[in-house]
């Protein structure tokens, strides 16, 4: 059996140093993945063990928890030895990069990244491209994509929008309304604001939009930004929290706030802690996403990329709808509380 292998391999070499020498203009005969740029370093058996880095935003975040449980039961059934890794409280560019090189130094065969910010970590995918290590990346992205096998995100103008109708059936559609994002850099965020104030302009000409406030996935910072704003705006209307870290300060802003006076407050997310604050009042509304789907589809695209599996149909963008849960339909959403 050995000798037939050996025989086998020897074949296998000779062809494919026929193959190169066949190939045009210098160029690389190696299959490409989302483009010519993206050279995958070599396509693995359907048994051989794969290593993966998967990079989340901030791993201590319980969205980020929801893609791990369900990134790690997916590595198992798909034979790869995953390596979930990163800050564990701080989302930006300078907690995240040292994972990132850490990991392309590491002889991973693939990535899945949740970039920090779009200009800063598109030098990393850039130099996994020319190292043959293809990448998926999931919830937020890079500015240049063409290199990438995919990128999974909710669909995060749509959300805006959904928080935008929430936002006007619990106001009674006027007063004013304060938006706190994670940072101007941040894909996700960005996209929710854009549909939000698209469709308060649109939609809903009542609703005033103060400056968008950015808390920098620091709770304590939304928490400084809301109650400076109720001062200054004690007619304050409604609150819309782009992300989770948001609302988990926003929440705080409002402790001794008579529930009269206080704004709505619509977040995005769906932690357990979030649906508990549903349930009693401090919050009331939420924007879920599905996290645990994106990391499913992140690895299953990947590794059928690594493997030249061709019965996986791999798309270079998903977008996943996502569902309002608020006190009136909290008995057929809460199926969409996140893991942790």
């Amino acid at each position: 059996m050995k000798s037939l292998q050996l025989s086998a391999l020897a074949t296998a070499g000779i062809l494919a140093i026929a193959l190169t020498g066949c190939s045009s203009g210098g160029e690389s005969s190696s299959s490409s993945a989302q483009s010519d740029d993206t050279v995958v370093k070599s396509e693995s058996s359907s048994t051989e063990r794969l290593r993966i880095a998967f990079i989340p935003g901030i791993a201590s975040d319980p969205f980020f928890k929801a893609m791990e449980i369900e990134a790690k039961a997916t590595a198992e059934e798909l034979n790869v030895e995953l390596l979930w890794q990163g800050a564990s409280d701080e989302y930006s560019p300078e907690a995240q990069i040292p994972f990132v090189d850490a990991a392309l130094a590491d002889d991973i065969d693939g990535l899945v990244l949740v970039p920090t910010d779009a200009d800063a970590l598109q030098p990393a995918v850039d130099r996994a491209a020319e190292m043959g290590i293809p990448v998926v990346t999931v919830d937020t992205t890079v500015n240049d994509r063409e290199t990438l096998i995919s990128h999974i995100t909710g669909d995060n103008r749509d959300g805006g929008q959904k928080a935008a109708e929430e936002m006007d059936a619990q106001t009674g559609g006027s007063g004013k309304v304060l938006i706190i994002s994670a940072s101007p850099t941040n894909t996700t965020g960005t996209q929710r604001v854009e549909g939000f104030l698209e469709s308060l302009e649109n939609d809903y000409p009542g609703i005033e939009a103060l400056d968008v406030q950015y808390a920098y996935s620091q709770p304590s910072e939304a928490t400084t930004i809301l109650s400076t704003t109720l001062l200054e705006h004690p007619d304050l209307a409604g609150v819309f929290a782009v992300d989770g870290t948001s609302c988990t300060g926003a929440v705080a802003a409002l402790y001794g706030v008579a529930e009269d006076q206080a704004p709505a407050l619509i977040c995005y997310d769906a932690y357990s802690t979030q649906v508990e604050e549903l349930e009693n009042g401090s919050v009331s509304a939420l924007v879920a996403q599905q996290p645990a789907e994106e990391a499913r589809l992140a690895l299953e695209f990947l590794v059928a990329t690594i493997r030249g599996d061709e019965s996986i149909e791999i798309e270079p963008e998903v977008v996943i709808p996502n569902e309002i849960m608020n006190r009136d339909n909290l008995s057929n959403t809460r199926q969409y509380q996140y893991a942790e």
